[in-house]
């Protein structure tokens, strides 16, 4: 039985978020935790790919968690009027028919667009990782060619380095530089899905983790369409609440977000791990 933990994107409170339900199932069954931490494969996209990187580090979870906790942080603080962003998006793709037409609009408004340089987001990005290389598993990181519109799926095998898979991976348009590797230019993964689940295919069970409302779709979101995908796989989906979206704030880019949305993560995973443990089996 193949197993997949699917980590979704939202931001560096996502990150937060996402490590603190991880916690809070370590919290209730610490050897359940184990197993959905040694998944067959690990998928991440945008804040879930740092996550990922993270927890298939050797870095125990605990310390992973408690970093989120610190007030001191390497994160880039930058203004989000997340409201402004999408329009933005709509303005630029309001006459596409494509989706491939649609990533090559958003790509082509991220390197319009006037960001920190790439070398400052990317030494923000190598803080985030534990340990620099690539681990011995199946890791896949999603990103979008900014300029083909193609969407990329990294992994050890790519011949990239992590730090610029995770960098790419996590490239929000508009708001960070498209991060160049081999000479191309990458945007964020979650321009094609804030989840990317269709890429755990062939899994026998399922686990993603997005910091969402579940009746409240994320822009971007396909996760009812990926999990339909994934039949005959099992799918369990562990969403946000009213209380880390408050935790989440206006910014979810915020360093400040980090501690209240690991917290609200937290409280999650423990109330969630009986029914990770029936998914898992």
């Amino acid at each position: 039985m193949r197993r997949a933990l699917v980590l979704a994107g939202g931001g560096v409170a996502g990150i937060a978020w996402e490590l603190g339900v991880l916690r809070g199932l370590q919290d209730a069954d610490p050897e359940l935790a184990e197993r959905v931490l040694a998944a067959d494969l690990v998928v991440g996209t945008s804040a879930g790919s740092a996550v990922a990187a993270q927890i298939t580090s050797g870095v125990p979870l605990a310390d992973l968690y408690d970093r989120q906790l610190s007030q001191e942080s390497a994160e880039i603080e930058v203004e989000l009027d997340m409201e402004e962003l999408l329009a933005r998006f709509t303005a630029a793709t309001a006459e596409l028919t494509s989706q491939d037409e649609a990533r090559q609009a958003i790509g082509a408004l991220a390197l319009d667009s006037r960001t920190v340089d790439e070398p400052v987001r990317k030494a923000a990005i190598a803080a985030r990782l534990p340990v620099p290389d690539w681990p011995d598993r199946a890791v896949l990181l999603p990103a979008i060619d900014a300029l083909s519109g193609e969407v990329v799926v990294f992994s050890r095998d790519s011949g990239v380095a992590l730090v610029d898979a995770v960098a790419a991976s996590c490239a929000v348009p508009g708001i960070w530089p498209p991060v160049t590797i081999n000479g191309r230019r990458y945007i964020d993964g979650g321009v094609q899905s804030t989840t990317n689940a269709d890429l755990a295919a062939g899994c026998d069970r399922i686990l993603v983790v997005t910091p969402a409302l579940p009746d409240q779709p994320a822009p971007f979101d396909q996760i009812g369409g990926e999990i339909e995908q994934l039949k005959p796989g099992v799918t369990h989906v562990i969403y946000a609440d009213t209380a880390s979206v408050a935790a989440f704030g206006t910014n979810p880019l915020s360093p400040a977000t980090r501690p209240p949305a690991a917290q609200a993560g937290r409280a999650i995973g423990r109330d969630q791990a009986a029914k990770v443990a029936t998914l898992w089996g």
